[in-house]
């Protein structure tokens, strides 16, 4: 959490903007910073950039920024500082306990109590909250149709099981911490552009909690996590996309002093399939067929998510014709696609005298009026230029 400027010498014109680094504005919402930073982790994480430094220090920002805005004390805390650039501090007033600023806290309050760690008689020992981890999973493309399950595994600091994560031995060594009493806040004399103001702000000997460890947890060292190997199954639903994330709630990094675990965010990278192509719930696919199948009918076999399909393609069917095999695409929570079929008519790539001479007897066989769309076009011509054509 940030800190007076006079004490942790904080620049904010040293730093970058948070919000512009998610790209939104001072009044987004939470969810709206939460999808910011879910589309930017996404876009800009290390798997999908590897050797990109650029791109590295970009996530670095990203996650920087998410980790402040997305924590309402901390953003109030920063907008605050936002606000208020280059505001020198006076030094820590002592932390012999609230109280004995009797009304004049509540007045501080009412002026500063919407910004985080300054306000009156509001409790202020937050826990901090581990930082979040992201992992990339690639899938074939039926699997990420139909669903699976895959097994991951990857280091991360987890709660330290002797301690519950407190730090302290047993999870009960601790003593009241001396310089706040207990309160967790310190008073501040700061000069402002008002003026002289006493503000109300965390305290950095136990950093808010009220209390201190007497006696360090042996397994953790006194931090209330260890460095392990995580290894976790995640179930797959069907239908998941590259956009798709799953989130698994306290399987991110460990907070120290028994805050709250961080979360795992998963993302999917799908192989492309040889034959089909997916747009959110529809397939499309493209199948040759032949002259004789275009001019007189018949049945043909379009490939689909488990097996072949047969299609009834009518006589005169022009290349380039649609079909529409309902139901038959991805099957997810919001519904089932479509399997869209685009037929080509294959024209042979060598013939043979014989067979060159049957072609053009059967060319010569057929009327222009038998021709729907040269017929059309070659009436169009006619009346537009005045040039009378056969077919061509």
């Amino acid at each position: 959490m940030y800190t007076c400027a006079a004490k942790s010498g904080y620049n904010m014109a040293d730093k970058i903007n948070y919000y512009d680094v998610l790209g939104v504005g001072r009044s987004a919402s939470q969810d709206e910073i939460k999808s910011a930073y879910r589309k930017l982790a996404k876009q800009y994480h290390p798997d999908f950039h590897p050797g990109d430094a650029a791109a590295a220090e970009k996530f670095k920002q990203i996650n920087e920024a998410n980790e402040t805005l997305s924590d309402e004390n901390k953003r109030k805390q920063y907008d605050f500082e936002l606000d208020h650039p280059g505001m020198g501090g006076m030094g820590d007033m002592g932390g012999s306990g609230m109280g004995d600023m009797g009304g004049f806290e509540d007045i501080i309050s009412s002026m500063f109590g919407g910004f985080g760690g300054f306000g009156g008689r509001q409790n202020t020992q937050q826990k901090s909250r581990g930082a979040d981890i992201s992992q990339t999973i690639s899938l074939s493309f039926l699997d990420a149709i139909k669903g699976c399950s895959k097994e991951i595994s990857y280091y991360r600091n987890e709660p330290c099981k002797s301690c519950s994560g407190t730090g302290a031995k047993g999870g009960t060594a601790f003593k009241k911490c001396p310089r706040c009493g207990g309160s967790g806040r310190v008073k501040f004399q700061q000069d402002t552009i008002f003026g002289r103001t006493i503000q109300v702000g965390v305290c950095t000997e136990c950093n808010g909690a009220g209390k201190k460890i007497t006696e360090r947890c042996p397994d953790c060292k006194g931090v209330g996590y260890t460095r392990k190997q995580t290894v976790i199954t995640v179930n797959i639903p069907a239908g998941v996309d590259n956009d798709s994330t799953l989130r698994k709630r306290g399987y991110g990094m460990a907070a120290a002093n028994g805050g709250e675990t961080g979360d795992l965010y998963v993302y999917f990278r799908i192989q492309p399939h040889k034959l089909l192509k997916r747009e959110d719930k529809d397939l499309f696919v493209t199948v040759p067929i032949s002259f004789k199948t275009a001019c007189l009918g018949g049945k043909i076999l379009v490939p689909g998510i488990d097996d072949m399909l047969e299609l009834t393609i009518p006589s005169g069917t022009y290349s380039g014709t649609r079909f529409c095999l309902k139901g038959k695409g991805v099957k997810t929570v919001n519904g089932t696609g479509n399997l869209f079929v685009t037929v080509e008519i294959e024209v042979p790539d060598r013939l043979s005298r014989e067979q060159s001479k049957r072609i053009n007897e059967f060319e010569d066989s057929i009327e222009l009026k038998a021709c729907s769309r040269m017929n059309k076009f070659a009436n169009d011509v006619s009346s537009l230029y005045g040039r009378e054509i056969k077919k061509q």
